[in-house]
């Protein structure tokens, strides 16, 4: 199977080697020419057999909008396009109504796995046709992490679906790292009995109710920087987080605990605590994504 990927920043590009990697053939495209396969998506299109398959990993909003609207006016009627970034679900269906015009697929993709994907595999949820996606399952798998295909890959339902489960899946992510946050706070605070912070962490790992690849990541960040002192207790909230309060709110469903963790991470930008310390921490540590360092 060959198929094309623009989008090879830390998801797409490490996508692209591990597809490879299980030996599907893979032609890419990025603004960054260093890393590019083809100097412009019309050899990138030029490239692919068809019916071509096209995996969009841009950021989510106006630059993925873009993206899927330039390759409608280009593709042929029976080709495909995925989304695989971090899309609202309810773009999904505005791409795939375009698409649609054109007799072009379009199937959404959550992709989980952050920087260490290439080695671990990335948990996939899907949106789209059955036949479209079974199509695609050697991609699928090659992506997945290695083991039972329901462990780590899930066909949630049609178009926008894929999208919607990875919304309320960061949604959920984005607690579960403000929990652990709050403790590392709390350990740290009573340091007149409390002698080892990091050491409590790891030893939390086996055995306990607790442990998680989140609290495997907090230990690793604690050891690499064990009071946090050099990143600045400032947190981003990516669109996910925002979305999934909206979805709670629209359909009366009580998210209290996931309300919290946005909440606080606004705090983060006035006061810098030791809690949003940890969660920036995590996310640095998961994602790749930049923390500010502290001048101390």
């Amino acid at each position: 199977m060959h198929i094309g990927l623009i989008g090879l920043g830390k998801m797409g590009g490490n996508m692209r080697t591990r597809l490879r990697n299980a030996g599907i053939e893979v032609t890419g495209f990025d603004q960054n020419p260093d890393v590019c396969d083809v100097a412009t998506v019309e050899e990138l299109i030029a490239a692919l057999p068809s019916p071509r398959t096209i995996w969009v990993m841009v950021p989510a909003g106006k630059i993925t909008s873009s993206v899927v609207a330039d390759l409608s006016d280009r593709l042929d009627a029976g080709d495909l396009v995925i989304d695989g970034g971090n899309s609202r679900f309810t773009e999904d269906f505005k791409n795939a109504e375009l698409l649609a015009a054109k007799g072009i697929d379009y199937i959404d993709v959550g992709v989980s796995g952050g920087v260490w994907g290439l080695e671990n595999g990335y948990g996939l949820m899907v949106g789209g046709s059955t036949a479209q996606v079974e199509r695609l399952m050697p991609v699928f798998d090659a992506l997945r992490p290695e083991g039972p295909r329901e462990e780590g890959f899930v066909h949630v339902g049609e178009v926008g679906a894929g999208h919607y489960a990875k919304m309320v899946h960061n949604g959920i992510e984005y607690a579960l790292m403000q929990a652990y946050a709050e403790g590392f706070e709390l350990l740290e605070k009573r340091e007149d009995i409390i002698r080892d912070v990091p050491g409590t962490f790891k030893a939390w790992q086996r055995g306990t109710v607790v442990r998680s690849w989140l609290l495997e990541l907090l230990v690793r960040a604690l050891d690499e920087d064990d009071d946090l002192s050099e990143i600045e207790g400032y947190v981003e909230d990516s669109g996910e987080g925002r979305w999934t309060i909206e979805e709670a709110v629209a359909n009366a469903v009580p998210v209290p605990t996931i309300s919290a963790s946005i909440f606080a991470r606004f705090v983060s930008r006035q006061d810098d605590s030791p809690a949003m310390k940890a969660v920036a921490a995590l996310r640095n540590q998961f994602g790749g994504h930049s923390v500010k360092k502290s001048d101390d």
